[in-house]
């Protein structure tokens, strides 16, 4: 990045600061922005901004970036919390979750007919995660009962280290079948050693040093400022050992995320301050990636069924899923529905994309790729406009019985 564009990028942020406030209580969300304003400066507009996607350096901040969104995401819950008091969430985690994943694959093999089985769970699996960030004024909004907004955020910060198993053991079941890799029991070898060494390492590692940092903090050894820096050590230290031991550094990360969130007594507080304020760079930053070069590279692959099934995952696969999910939980339409909509595709989606499609040779990469980046495009929009509004419309519904 040249330094021009460095200063079309510093500037953009500086202005959306400025106005972060006002924009944040009207329709205009930070990824709506910042995905717009990468497309107008990027390929698809004036071209004032150029990433390459494949590059290095993008490659490292997008692996960071899941890294963080994982391991901050699954350490700010409390499971055991969670198990006791948030059935409902669980029924959308446990049930829901696999649902959405199935009648996505269902729907893909319906538009898609040449597409292989796995590569249809894989797509399906990508789009699976949701992202409370696209919906921000339905989590915070006072219209909304505090029960769902605790649901929503439960499940949005759960569902995406839930959804990567999957996305893991169906890319590299779609790379092996496209190789002509022959010998099954190497390849679940090597899908068993992803899935389960990943998490246990993650999990060693953040049983053993949360439970240092967290002595170390009891007794008066770490500074304040230290805190949040140690247990993004904790998070880097799970993915960097799981990886060089053979397992899987994103499910190491997510599930040190969760062992760290359920022993720490100091319920990681100083890396959830970081992952709210400088991971907002994060966020704004792959957000303009994304609509910088990402979305123009999946226009121009853009085909009928590609939009119809951008357009249906939003609109029927959650909601049917979400729906399904919650028979017999005593919820009302109106709260299943809405949960339903409100299942935004954001961040994992992307960095899910961008980095295993580009790790695992997927031969329907291009049709996978422009399905999710056309998906998240419309959630950014819809969800976007849509959340003050509608969280208006069904807090007075609720309201008035």
């Amino acid at each position: 990045m040249s330094s021009s564009e460095l200063a079309i990028l510093a500037g953009s942020i500086l202005i959306y600061g400025l106005l972060s406030k006002r924009l944040n209580s009207g329709i205009i969300t930070l990824p709506l922005a910042f995905a717009a304003f990468g497309f107008l400066t990027g390929e698809g507009g004036l071209g004032i901004i150029a990433f390459e996607p494949g590059h290095g350096v993008i490659h490292l901040f997008a692996e960071f970036t899941l890294v963080m969104l994982l391991f901050s995401d699954a350490a700010r819950l409390d499971v055991r919390q969670l198990a006791r008091e948030r059935a409902i969430a669980l029924r959308m985690l446990l049930i829901g979750l696999p649902l959405a994943i199935l009648l996505g694959a269902g729907l893909a093999a319906l538009l898609f007919p040449a597409i292989t089985v796995p590569a249809m769970f894989l797509l399906a699996a990508i789009l699976a995660p949701t992202d409370a960030a696209l919906g921000q004024a339905v989590i915070t909004s006072p219209d909304v009962p505090e029960e769902t907004r605790q649901v929503m955020t439960a499940e949005s910060g759960l569902n995406d280290g839930l959804a990567l198993p999957a996305v893991m053991v169906f890319a590299i079941w779609a790379g092996a079948k496209a190789e002509g890799l022959a010998n099954g029991g190497d390849i679940v070898a090597f899908a068993a050693s992803q899935v389960v060494l990943g998490p246990l390492i993650g999990a060693v590692v953040a049983w053993v040093g949360g439970s240092l940092i967290d002595r170390a903090i009891a007794a008066g050894r770490v500074t304040e400022n230290f805190e949040g820096i140690a247990m993004l050590a904790l998070a880097i230290l799970a993915f960097a050992g799981a990886e060089s031991l053979g397992g899987n550094g994103f499910l190491a990360a997510f599930t040190g995320g969760v062992v760290l969130g359920c022993t720490v007594r100091h319920r990681c507080g100083k890396l959830l301050e970081f992952m709210e304020e400088e991971g907002q760079l994060l966020t704004l930053f792959t957000f303009l990636l994304f609509g910088a070069t990402l979305l123009p590279e999946a226009l121009d692959s853009i085909t009928v069924p590609v939009a119809i099934y951008a357009v249906a995952s939003l609109f029927v696969v959650r909601v049917i899923a979400i729906q399904l999910s919650l028979i017999g939980s005593g919820t009302d339409l109106r709260t299943g529905l809405f949960m339903g909509w409100f299942g935004p595709r954001g961040l994992a989606s992307i960095l899910f994309a961008l980095l295993i499609l580009d790790s695992y040779p997927v031969p329907e990469r291009a049709a996978i790729h422009a399905c999710v980046m056309l998906t998240v495009a419309l959630s950014i929009l819809l969800h976007g406009l849509s959340a003050a509004p509608l969280a208006r419309l069904y807090g007075r519904n609720v309201s008035s019985g």
